[in-house]
């Protein structure tokens, strides 16, 4: 069985999307070519969209995404929908498929129209001389205050998660890997906790958590502190597995 879902403004382009679907594996340029997931960008007529192929579930998982939660796909779409709906950005969401055996889901693709970016947000924290370094994250911090008001914690808010254009003297941040997501009310301690995942140095804590604190009504140190609080467990909590790990590879 196959489930085709696809945005109203694409339902003409439905057979053309199902071709790429079907030459997945021998057509399409490679974007990302990772161990669970593969993006691939194909050209629809005048636009370039990239198709992400998700990992075949194992068998368990296979059958919660067929009777239980939807699949990863199909919550991409609709988490993409949903950003757009509160003007919050991300590649302009096209269409899922999904295969589906008698026991459950097997290859399932999320179709998004492609983005041309500057860079990712890994960039700031590689170069502490970045153009436009300070503005840039000051930006940044009203774009996660907006994504925060409106009740979107991103479970996946990594650096290579957030897609940078500049756009004349600002820019704009756009969203992908949406699969992870909640929906919901959050306090402070909640909406930085939202961003330890972003592997932030002291300078960049101390320059986000003051534009937020200024668009929340609230004191620096409020903002700062428990930003570096969730910052700094985070990355010892990584740093402690890299150890763990490499001292196990070495028994």
């Amino acid at each position: 069985m196959q489930i085709v879902h696809i945005h109203p403004k694409y339902q003409d382009k439905k057979d053309a999307l199902l071709t790429f679907i079907n030459a997945f594996e021998t057509e399409g340029e490679y974007v990302t070519k990772g161990e669970r997931n593969v993006i691939k960008s194909f050209q629809l007529a005048d636009e370039k969209i990239n198709v992400k192929s998700f990992r075949v579930p194992k068998f368990f998982n296979g059958f919660v995404y067929k009777f239980i939660r939807p699949s990863k796909a199909k919550r991409s779409f609709e988490y993409a929908e949903k950003l757009l709906l509160n003007a919050i950005k991300t590649p302009f969401p096209i269409a899922y498929i999904e295969n589906y055996s008698a026991f459950g889901l097997k290859e399932s693709y999320y179709v998004s129209l492609h983005i041309d970016y500057d860079f990712d947000f890994r960039a700031l924290i590689h170069d502490p001389l970045f153009e436009d370094r300070r503005f840039i994250l000051e930006q940044f911090a009203e774009f996660c205050f907006q994504l925060h008001e409106h009740n979107v914690n991103f479970l996946d808010h990594s650096p290579g998660n957030t897609l940078v254009v500049k756009r004349d003297n600002n820019y704009d941040f756009y969203l992908i890997d949406l699969n992870r997501m909640r929906f919901e009310s959050m306090s402070l301690d909640k909406r930085m906790e939202n961003l330890k995942r972003l592997w932030l140095s002291k300078q960049m804590i101390h320059i986000i958590s003051k534009r937020y604190a200024e668009l929340a009504n609230k004191e620096l140190h409020e903002v700062q502190d428990v930003l570096l609080k969730h910052s700094t467990a985070f990355k010892r909590k990584i740093n402690r597995k890299k150890y763990l790990k490499k001292k196990y590879l070495k028994r």
